[in-house]
């Protein structure tokens, strides 16, 4: 199974407010694409044109080379969850999903299968306006799949879930990858796209910044030197006078700006003796920060006031 999902010079414009500025990617099968960005970065309306919930000022976004509007069979061709609670509060999970494979003409026998993969199959008939967000999200992972489709999207799809949730949800997007599907979701849960995502794309203000893998992103990125010695506070001042930034942390110190071997030697001169001296790699979270670190609408920061 082929299938391609493609962002093409797209800008969209609220007004005086620019969400998408001349994006463009591809989200290629086989691989978990993560797509991440600060919030007000433009994702979710991103995702929304991909489904042509609003037209784009310019650009465009394709499935396959078809806009959303122009396919014949969309939940055939594309599956997406990108509001877990835009339900009718009234319906049973069951029905819910019913209407959308008669709105397809989907067989209904596909409602039971979809059921029963997203794990919500005992609570069938019960009106989804109960439902946690958890399930709510499964229900919604259950109505993405009815199609069979090769294209899905997921907005934020692990809030609400329990670990036990998020580790279903983590080998279900591998396993869809597996089988040839292109698979794009949208998080901006750092430490969770590291192990779930084979591909990222960062976007910051509505702006492609960078993708590539997870590795590609954070192999070349700077990261610290855990650093423990027996006299922390001699350490710390020769490191500082040598200009390096520490933090301290339960193991020691956490150096940037120095390599271990600078600070080996400078630990030497001092008369340190060092119990430790690992280097740490950037993580992804690390590097997204600096990525995004002026596309961030809003930052903390924090102010000294003289005495």
């Amino acid at each position: 199974m082929t299938a391609l999902l493609k962002v093409e010079h797209l800008s969209m414009r609220f007004g005086g407010l620019l969400a998408v500025n001349d994006l463009n990617f591809d989200v290629t099968p086989g691989v978990v694409t993560g797509f991440l960005g600060p919030n007000g970065s433009g994702k979710s309306t991103t995702m929304r044109i991909i489904m042509g919930l609003d037209r784009p000022t310019q650009g465009r976004a394709t499935i396959n080379g078809t806009p959303y509007a122009e396919l014949k069979a969309p939940l055939r061709e594309v599956g997406a969850l990108l509001d877990a609670k835009a339900l009718n509060p009234k319906r049973s999970a069951r029905n819910h999903l019913r209407s959308l494979a008669l709105s397809n003409n989907i067989p209904l026998r596909r409602v039971d299968e979809v059921l029963d993969i997203a794990g919500i199959a005992s609570v069938a008939n019960k009106k989804v306006g109960g439902f946690s967000l958890g399930m709510s999200q499964r229900l919604g992972i259950a109505g993405a799949l009815l199609g069979d489709p090769g294209v899905l999207l997921f907005d934020e799809p692990v809030n609400g879930l329990d670990p036990e949730g998020i580790r279903w949800i983590r080998d279900f997007f591998r396993q869809l990858a597996k089988e040839g599907r292109t698979v794009f979701v949208s998080s901006h849960l750092m430490s969770e796209m590291a192990v779930t995502a084979d591909q990222i794309v960062v976007i910051g203000r509505g702006q492609f910044i960078t993708s590539g893998t997870v590795d590609d992103l954070t192999k070349s990125a700077v990261g610290t030197v855990l650093v423990r010695g027996d006299q922390p506070d001699l350490l710390r001042r020769a490191l500082s006078d040598n200009g390096a930034s520490i933090n301290e942390v339960p193991e020691g110190f956490a150096v940037a700006g120095l390599d271990s071997e600078q600070i080996g030697r400078l630990a030497f001169s001092a008369g340190v003796t060092l119990y430790e001296l690992t280097p740490q790699r950037a993580s992804l979270e690390d590097v997204f920060m600096e990525l995004t670190a002026d596309s961030v609408e809003y930052g903390h920061h924090t102010e000294v006031h003289p005495a």
